[in-house]
């Protein structure tokens, strides 16, 4: 009789043992990554923030193209995990108001914030989406066009390369800006082409 309690009593701590843990494994919390879009955890920003700016407000007091210019270079930066998540390919691109938000994007990103932030200071920017088709790596780059004074001016900030960020102008056409393009980039690349995203 005492065998049979023994062996009942280690049966009973032995299932609620087991359900304690299956009842915590239920609970964990689970990570399920959506692609292509980023979760609220991948999220970071390298750069500060100023509490209550949004992005509306921030480009409402900008003038030019050099207060896009001046934001840019002191308080945008490369997301070079963001890259390398999506090198090779073309991920959705952040908002305008994430990018401000985070201060940090790739590619795509720079050009969607900075064709949107272009055409609302000044509408006669014309800004435009510029796309360079790059071989032999078979990738393209996604700069920002622009128009000032009858002349065309290109915005990368969206590459990991400092000889071809920044400002680049007063071009004639594309054509121009692509012989720059392949005579700074420091992987000596061959541009087969370039042209506007419609």
């Amino acid at each position: 009789m005492k065998r049979q309690e023994h062996y009942f009593g280690l049966t009973l701590i032995i299932s609620a043992l087991l359900f304690y843990i299956l009842t915590l494994l239920g609970c964990a919390p689970t990570k399920v990554k959506i692609y292509p879009r980023e979760t609220q955890t991948e999220k970071t920003s390298p750069g500060r923030s100023f509490p209550g700016e949004t992005y509306t407000e921030a480009i409402s007091q900008w003038k030019s193209h050099q207060d896009l210019v001046k934001w840019m270079e002191r308080d945008f930066s490369f997301d070079v995990e963001r890259y390398k998540r999506f090198e090779g390919t073309l991920p959705i691109p952040r908002t305008p108001e994430e990018t401000f938000q985070l201060k940090s994007g790739i590619y795509i990103d720079a050009v969607v914030f900075s064709k949107k932030t272009l055409n609302q200071i000044n509408p006669s920017y014309k800004a435009q989406t510029a796309v360079i088709l790059i071989r032999p790596n078979v990738f393209n780059h996604y700069v920002c066009a622009f128009k000032k004074d009858g002349k065309l001016f290109i915005l990368d900030y969206g590459t990991p390369y400092k000889e071809i960020t920044g400002v680049h102008g007063p071009y004639n056409s594309l054509d121009e800006y692509k012989r720059f393009y392949e005579r700074h980039h420091p992987k000596k690349r061959h541009v087969e082409g370039i042209g506007y995203l419609q």
